[in-house]
């Protein structure tokens, strides 16, 4: 009989570890191909470990709430066979209340680990219990008094879920239902005061979500930390209005795809991108670091109403139909939940389209820590004055605002200015006769 030794693969460029949350499988049961095996969690996302082959499980090296590392031998799978050796299993993807916490924003969410969360000889806890407990403002004390049904009494990650639906169940008071945060500088100190907010009998109070509480973080934190500034352009849209009116039935037959305005848009910011590369940069404390790829971050709505950024990677080395695949792609596995770790990671620069929402433009928060976003806003059907070597007249054409949000730190606003101008430009010079 052969073993093959199945290991925890890379999951993503950040993702260095996982915490093993559950066996599915125990030893002495039958496994087939591509059947889940475990389950884990990562700071990004949860994840099954399928098996890449047939055979008996018959040792796991492992057990619920230890932390793996990327490389390393989870279980011992027995097949026939004469010589032993070793698989690299896929991850699949699944949606859990994990997912909703972690994968909204690309930056990482270990920063949560300033809140002082400790294991102790007395107990250990996991790094995602300790994340969620960080996101959830769960003390150490409070940590501590949790019940746990994991090894040894440790507070797995269903425990602490568990424990914060319980929770936010609890009634709260009529008088001081929650509490607003002022700030105040006091000697070069920040220091925060809690304000009451009554609450009237008729008022319905809703507990923030982990993921929305995610979210709240990462907005404040990036308004606090980039000087936001906003340059806005009008784009006459029309050669691209007209055009794809024109070629996208016999792209969706041709290429099984829909054509939708992103990928046309994208490309756009892709060339513009390269032209101004100083927008294709991140900054690290007192450092920029000038990004070798462009990879576009698209941000993507859910059905819930929440917002994820999947990102297409190498944007500017895409033709328009390879940039509607990437996008149709990431767009439909963000729906589902089935994005990877490493769809949501690496990104450079973002785009947001506003106008999916009747916005005409918007002033979107950087995406930390990169140093610019743009927003498309609605195409609208408008009035305008065409100039033609025969003189002017009115005419109706397709306009849209690009509103672009960048860090003054390191963007002053003739760079800004000039970046959304070149993707302009490049929307206007649209070629209608372009084949595709």
């Amino acid at each position: 009989m052969a073993k093959f030794e199945l290991k925890l693969p890379k999951m993503g460029e950040s993702v260095a570890e996982a915490t093993l949350t559950s066996w599915l499988k125990e030893v002495g049961d039958r496994i087939e191909e591509d059947e889940a095996v475990l389950e884990i969690a990562t700071d990004k996302v949860d994840s099954e470990v399928p098996s890449e082959v047939n055979g008996v499980l018959v040792e796991k090296l492992f057990e619920v709430d230890d932390v793996i590392q990327v490389g390393q031998t989870i279980a011992v799978i027995e097949i026939e066979g004469t010589t032993s050796a070793s698989v690299t299993p896929k991850v699949k993807v699944i949606e859990t209340p994990t997912q909703e916490v972690i994968t909204q924003i690309e930056a990482p969410v270990t920063e949560y680990a300033k809140v002082s969360v400790q294991s102790s000889d007395k107990r250990f806890y996991s790094p995602l219990v300790k994340n969620i407990a960080a996101a959830e403002k769960i003390s150490q004390q409070e940590l501590d008094s949790i019940s746990g049904t994991g090894k040894d009494g440790r507070v797995t990650k269903n425990d602490i879920l568990q424990y914060l639906e319980t929770r936010s169940s609890q009634p709260l008071k009529a008088e001081v239902a929650s509490s607003a945060v002022k700030e105040t500088i006091v000697q070069n100190k920040t220091v925060k005061t809690a304000t009451p907010i009554s609450v009237n009998g008729g008022d319905e109070i809703i507990e923030m979500s982990r993921m929305g509480k995610l979210i709240a973080h990462h907005m404040i934190e990036s308004v606090q930390t980039a000087a936001h500034v906003q340059s806005f352009i009008e784009a006459d849209v029309t050669n691209i209005w007209n055009w794809r009116k024109k070629v996208k039935d016999n792209f969706a037959k041709r290429e099984g795809e829909s054509l939708t305005f992103t990928p046309i848009f994208l490309e756009a910011v892709a060339k513009a991108l390269k032209d101004y590369p100083m927008l294709n940069i991140s900054i690290d404390g007192d450092k920029i670091i000038k990004r070798k790829n462009i990879n576009i971050g698209m941000a993507a709505a859910l059905a819930d109403g929440n917002l994820i950024v999947p990102v297409i990677k190498n944007a500017d080395q895409l033709n328009l139909v390879g940039m509607a695949k990437a996008v149709n792609d990431l767009a439909g596995r963000a729906r589902t939940g089935k994005l990877k770790p490493d769809d949501i990671q690496g990104g450079t620069y973002t785009v947001t389209n506003v106008g999916t929402f009747g916005s005409i433009m918007g002033t979107p928060i950087i995406n930390q820590p990169q140093v610019g976003i743009l927003a498309l806003g609605a195409i609208r059907k408008v009035p305008a004055v065409i100039e033609t070597p025969e003189g002017d007249f009115i005419g109706i054409r397709y306009k849209m605002f690009l509103s672009h949000s960048y860090d003054h730190r390191v963007v002053n606003g003739a760079l800004g200015g000039q970046f959304v101008k070149a993707v302009a430009d490049y929307l206007e010079a649209w070629d209608s006769n372009r084949e595709v």
